[in-house]
Formats: C-alpha cells, sequence, structure tokens
C-alpha cells in the first residue's frame, strides 16, 4: 500500500514541524505544509493530497471557509486539528457539517508535549481519514455552487461560530472622554482587543489615544486602516472617519473609510456595530455609553441578535443619558451597568464562553 500523503495547513511553524516530523516518523509522507489557506490551494492545484491536516484559526482565510471550498472543489478527507475542535463543540460540529471525516484539539497549553506525543491520535485519525469513502463523501456534500475563485470565499464576512479572540465595541459621545479614561485606566493587557467610537472632531482623537496609551496598561491607538484587534489593544476610529470591523481569515482587523455622514455623523457607531455583528457575532462585546442622540441603538440590536453580550451604562453615572437610553429602546440592551461597574462586566463578559 502506497504512503498516504499529506498536507498540513497550519499558521504556526512549530505546528507545522511537529506535525511534520508526527506523521513523517509513523511512515506518512508529508507533501506540504503550508502557513494559510491560499497557499496550500496554490500547492494543491499542483499535487493534490490524500489527507489533509487543517487548523481553523488562520490568516486570510479561516479553516472552515477553505474546508467548505475544498468540499465544493474537489471533496478531500479532511482532519481538523485545533484548540477550537472539541468534543461537541460548536467549531466542530460547523466542521463536521462542512465534511471534515475527523478531529483532533490541540491543548491550549503544554501543546509542543502533545505534538511529540504518538499516542496524541493524529496519526491515527489521518490513516483513517485516508480509508474514508470518497464516493460516500461526495455524495453526502450538501449542493453548493462550485466558487470561480479564492476571492469569493476570503470576502465572505459570516461570523465563525467561535474563535478564541474576542472584540470588545463601545459607543460613546457626551462626556465620554473622562468616562472612558476611567474605564480603560482600569483594565488589564489580557482584555480582548476593543474598537471604539467617540465622537469627536478630525485630530483629536489621535491626542486622545495618546494621552490614553501612556495612562493605561492597554495600548491605546487611533485606528489605520489594517490595524488587527488583538488582546490587549483599544482602537479609536479616528476623528471624521468610519471604522467598521472585517475578517483576514479567522482574525480581525478595521477597515477606517471616508464615506457620507450616517445620521449626520462621522464616524458613526451603528456602521462599526452592524459590522461586528456581521463579523463577529457571539464572539463579540456591545457597550453603549454616555452621550446625545440614538447612535449605536440598531447596530447594538444587531449584535445581541447575532448572539454578542450587550450593555448599557446606566443613567445615573451617565454625564448625557442619550444613547444608553436609547439602546434600552431599541431592545439590544441586555444588562444595565455603572460607570463603576464597567470595567468588571467587560472582564466576565471576556471570560464568558461564547453561548451557543
Amino acid at each position: 500500500m502506497s504512503a498516504i500523503r499529506v498536507m498540513i495547513v497550519d499558521d504556526s511553524a512549530i505546528v507545522r514541524k511537529h506535525l511534520t516530523d508526527l506523521l513523517t516518523k509513523a511512515g506518512i509522507s508529508v507533501m506540504g505544509a503550508a502557513a494559510d489557506p491560499l497557499f496550500a490551494m496554490q500547492r494543491m492545484k499542483a499535487d493534490w493530497p490524500d489527507v489533509l491536516v487543517l487548523d481553523v484559526e488562520m490568516p486570510r482565510m479561516d479553516g472552515i471557509t477553505f474546508l467548505k471550498q475544498v468540499m465544493a472543489e474537489r471533496p478531500t478527507p479532511v482532519v481538523m486539528c485545533s484548540t477550537l475542535t472539541e468534543k461537541g463543540g460548536q467549531t466542530t460540529m460547523q466542521a463536521l457539517a462542512a465534511g471534515a471525516v475527523g478531529f483532533v484539539t490541540k491543548p491550549k497549553m503544554g501543546l509542543k508535549d502533545f505534538l511529540e506525543d504518538e499516542s496524541n491520535g493524529i496519526v491515527a485519525a489521518v490513516r483513517a481519514a485516508a480509508r474514508a469513502n470518497l464516493s460516500a463523501l461526495k455524495r453526502a456534500m450538501p449542493a453548493m455552487p462550485k466558487p470561480g475563485a479564492a476571492r469569493a470565499l476570503v470576502g465572505g464576512q459570516e461570523a465563525m461560530a467561535e474563535t478564541t479572540d474576542r472584540v470588545i465595541a463601545v459607543a460613546i459621545s457626551t462626556g465620554g472622554v473622562q468616562t472612558i479614561e476611567s474605564v480603560l485606566t482600569r483594565l488589564p493587557r489580557t482584555l480582548p482587543g476593543m474598537v471604539i467610537v467617540q465622537h469627536m472632531p478630525a485630530n483629536f482623537t489621535a491626542s486622545l489615544a495618546n494621552r490614553l496609551n501612556g495612562l493605561c496598561e492597554l495600548e491605546v491607538m487611533e485606528a489605520k486602516d489594517g490595524d488587527r484587534v488583538i488582546n490587549g489593544r483599544v482602537l479609536f476610529a479616528p476623528g471624521g472617519r468610519h471604522m467598521r470591523l472585517r475578517r483576514s481569515g479567522a482574525q480581525y482587523v478595521v477597515e477606517v473609510f471616508d464615506g457620507p455622514l450616517v445620521n449626520h455623523l462621522r464616524p458613526n457607531a451603528d456602521v462599526l456595530f452592524k459590522s461586528v455583528a456581521q463579523c463577529a457575532g457571539r464572539n463579540a462585546i456591545g457597550l453603549v455609553m454616555t452621550g446625545m442622540g440614538d447612535d449605536g441603538a440598531r447596530g447594538l440590536k444587531e449584535m445581541a441578535n447575532a448572539g454578542a453580550r450587550t450593555a448599557a451604562q446606566d443613567e445615573a453615572s451617565c454625564v448625557v443619558y442619550g444613547m444608553p437610553k436609547e439602546a434600552l429602546k431599541h431592545g439590544g440592551v441586555q444588562q444595565v451597568v455603572s460607570l463603576e461597574d464597567v470595567p468588571s462586566w467587560l472582564m466576565q463578559a471576556a471570560r464568558a464562553p461564547v453561548a451557543a
């Protein structure tokens, strides 16, 4: 029997190396290892593997999207290997529904030892996948249009069921300078990435971000187009420009753009919140704080509908109780929180498991 030919797709060079060593030692031929799905597809078009070992959280295209592309183009046995592919987990169910034939859960701690352990189940999963009945796999796949190019899927913004990253989105206006300072200065660097629309004129947001960066454990910046949303980083929408969230693979980045005024505002919090609902879904946390008007109310409702955890600042601690009041009226607020309790609420929401 000829050796099983495997392609490994994982953005970690350490994982690629250890998986290659593990499979090679077991007599399995690793024909290639790619850092992301787009590199992998280039290799695969010239030489298609028998089995794919696929991570989920990668740049440019996430593993679930790539899995769907592979199954639409040429059904192939796929073993998912990720910290997210836990038994019974949402991402595992998503992968199996898309056509994966097996999964192995990477541990969050002790990864190197796990990958060097020959009894970790990866070799067995690859061998089992290689015996999969491809005819049955093709018949079992739901009908879907064959994608003409990878760009059609890279541009997809449907939220993943679960990621290891969370995104916090905040809308704040009148009275916001002192309010947001009191929150950010009490938060640790382990906080999930935060994106903020603060209604301020052009040039003022850069000064505000620089000042807060010197006061906080967090990295506070005025956002630039393409900046990643990562733990410990706070990105303010630049005054006079809109900001929205988008996905690059499984990573979150911001898009900063001009565009027309929305409800007489630029930046506009609804623009940000609606993009967060679409891209991050239940992996997001939304908060509306002090401010005049109703910006953020509709977007927060969309975030709540998408499974995000949401809150509004209470009336007693608001300088102007306009935006939180309207958010409550629109039905997007799950919890009302005092300014004093906002930091603890954010940390609690960040630690909570993603809602089913």
